[in-house]
C-alpha cells in the first residue's frame, strides 16, 4: 500500500486576475516558493513532493501523519497570500492513490470555489499499516553529449518533454506515476513493479524516442528513504559497476510499516 497527497491551490485561478495584467512573473515567483515551503515541509517528515502543474501538486505521503497535514495546512495559511487544500489517498498503485486523493478532495468542493480554504480531505480513521514505498530514478545515456552539447536548448527541452509525455504513458498503463526531475531525470513512483516491467519500458521508450535510458530502483518505509537507495542504485549504473541498464537494490520490506 502506498499513501499520495493531492495539493490544490484554492480558487487560485479567480483569485490571479484581480491581481492587475502585469502579474504573471510575480505569480511564477509565488508558484515557485510555495512549492519549495511545501518541498521542505512534506520532505523533513519522509514525504516527497512533486510540482506537477504549480497549482496542484502531489507528494508521496507515507509516513506524513493526518496531523502533520494539518500543521502545513496551517503554516501556509498563516504566511501566504492564498492557501491551499489537501486530498489524502491509499491504494495498492501509485495511480490509484492520487486517484482516491483526488476524489477525495474533489468531494469537498470545486478548486475555483472562494468557500473552499485549507480544506484536508480524507477517509483515514486511524494509522494504516502495509506501507513501503518504490520509487525509480530514472535518467538518459549520454544526453549532455548527444543534446545539450550540440543542441540548441529549446529543442533540447522539446526532447525531454517529448520523452516525458511517453514516459508518463507508459507508467499509468501500470499503476506507476512518473515525474519529470530537471535536467534529464525522471522519478517513479512504483510500487509493485519488476525488473522485467522496467525493461520493457526502457525498451519501449527507446524504440519510441531513439534515446536510451537507465533506472535505479529503491526502496524504504517512506519517500526519502526509497529516492536514497534509488540513487545509490543509479550511481551503480553510472559508474559501471553492473553493466545492467537497471538496477534493484534492496526488496519491499517484510515489516508492517505505517502510512
Amino acid at each position: 500500500m502506498i499513501k499520495m497527497t493531492l495539493v490544490q491551490l484554492d480558487n487560485y485561478g479567480p483569485w490571479t486576475e484581480f491581481l492587475g495584467d502585469d502579474r504573471e512573473a510575480d505569480l511564477q515567483v509565488l508558484q515557485s516558493e510555495l512549492y519549495a515551503d511545501l518541498q521542505r515541509m512534506f520532505s523533513s517528515k519522509g514525504g516527497l513532493l512533486f510540482f506537477s502543474r504549480f497549482d496542484n501538486m502531489l507528494a508521496v505521503s507515507n509516513g506524513v501523519t493526518v496531523e502533520d497535514h494539518r500543521a502545513i495546512l496551517k503554516s501556509i495559511a498563516r504566511r501566504y497570500p492564498v492557501t491551499v487544500s489537501m486530498g489524502i489517498g491509499v491504494g495498492e498503485t501509485p495511480y490509484e492513490a492520487q486517484r482516491m486523493a483526488t476524489r477525495m478532495l474533489q468531494r469537498s468542493g470545486s478548486a475555483q470555489s472562494p468557500e473552499r480554504r485549507s480544506v484536508l480531505a480524507h477517509n483515514l480513521d486511524g494509522p494504516v499499516r502495509g506501507g513501503y514505498v518504490q520509487i525509480a530514478h530514472i535518467d538518459v545515456n549520454s544526453f549532455t553529449e548527444q543534446v545539450t552539447d550540440r543542441e540548441d536548448a529549446y529543442k533540447a527541452m522539446y526532447l525531454v518533454s517529448n520523452l516525458s509525455t511517453v514516459l508518463m504513458k507508459l507508467s499509468m498503463s501500470k499503476g506507476v506515476l512518473t515525474f519529470f526531475n530537471g535536467g534529464d531525470n525522471f522519478i517513479s513512483v512504483c510500487n509493485g513493479l519488476s525488473e522485467d516491467d522496467f525493461r520493457e519500458i526502457l525498451y519501449r521508450l527507446e524504440v519510441s524516442t531513439g534515446l536510451k535510458l537507465k533506472a535505479g530502483v529503491g526502496f524504504g518505509r517512506n519517500a526519502v528513504e526509497a529516492l536514497t537507495e534509488a540513487n545509490k542504485a543509479l550511481s551503480m549504473i553510472r559508474r559501471g559497476k553492473t553493466g545492467e541498464p537497471v538496477v534493484f537494490l534492496g526488496g519491499p520490506p517484510r515489516e508492517d510499516y505505517l502510512l
